[in-house]
Formats: structure tokens, sequence, C-alpha cells
């Protein structure tokens, strides 16, 4: 899960850097043209052409390529990608996430190991969708049935694949 995360944000990041140096690019071979797409991006967002001008004006003497990055690419400081602490954080998630089951799978009986293990992940699954949504304020129990749902069918695909590889092993 982690080189997973890793690769992909990984990948984000070379597309960021590859904008930034075509923006910068294009700040050096035409700045007025950059100067004009700035202001256009302000006109867009409700500012007069007068005052949107003088906005890219002075953001543009401040930080142009900071300017283009956040306004006209989407790229902030707070936003950027940063594989490596993706991968972190999803290593951990992973790793404790799998606390619970793998404790219930070492404590129940054999031939209750997989509905109890199943059924203790789905439970997790739910209480983590609902509490994920509630803390980005969002209803707590649509949230639960979304990670429930999308849990149980990855869960299915992944027991059908396991049982498809058994059969011809």
């Amino acid at each position: 899960m982690a080189a997973g995360e890793y690769v992909s944000v990984g990948s984000q990041a070379d597309i960021e850097r590859s904008d930034l140096e075509l923006e910068r690019a294009g700040l050096i071979a035409d700045p007025d043209e950059e100067r004009e797409e700035l202001a256009g991006i302000y006109v867009g967002r409700g500012l007069t052409q007068t005052l949107a001008l003088e906005v890219a004006t002075q953001l543009m003497n401040h930080d142009a390529l900071a300017a283009h990055a956040r306004d006209e690419i989407g790229i902030s400081d707070a936003l950027r990608a940063r594989p490596l602490q993706a991968a972190l954080a999803s290593g951990v998630s992973f790793a404790s996430g799998a606390v619970i089951p793998l404790v219930s799978l070492i404590l129940a009986p054999e031939n209750w190991q997989v509905p109890l293990v199943g059924g203790i992940a789905l439970a997790c699954l739910a209480l983590l969708g609902g509490l994920a949504a509630r803390a980005g304020g969002a209803n707590a129990l649509r949230g639960a049935i979304r990670v429930l749902l999308w849990g149980a069918l990855a869960m299915g695909v992944t027991a059908g694949a396991g049982s498809l590889v058994q059969t011809f092993a």
C-alpha cells in the first residue's frame, strides 16, 4: 500500500514539477502574456479587468511563479504532492488498520475465522467511514455505508480471485 501511494503521489509530483518548469519558461519568454493570463483568471473569479490586472501585476512583482503555480495550476505549499509523507501515512494506516482483524484471526476458533474476521473488518470499515465523514463535516451514516459497501465489494473481489487461484493451484 505504501509503495503504491509513493508511486502515485510521486507521479503527481513529477507532473507538478513539469508544470512549474513550463510556467517558469513562459514567464521568461512572455511575462506580459502570463500577466494577462493571470488577470483573466481573476476576472473569471469576479474581479473587474482593471483590478484583476493590478492584482496580477502586484502578485507577479512579489513572486510570479508562486502566483501562477497557485492560481493557474493549483499548486501551493500546503497542497503540494509529497510522496514520502503519503507513503508513510498509507503504510502506518494500513498496518494499524490490520491490527483488529489480525487479533480476531488469532483469537477465533479455526472454523469461525473467515466469517468473524470478515465481519469484524467490515464493522471496522463502517465505523471508520462514519468517523471520517463526521470529522469532515459530512453525514456519518452516508460515509459509513459508502465505505462499508466499497469495502465489502473489494473483499468479495479479492476472495473471488483467491478462490480462482486456489482452484487452479
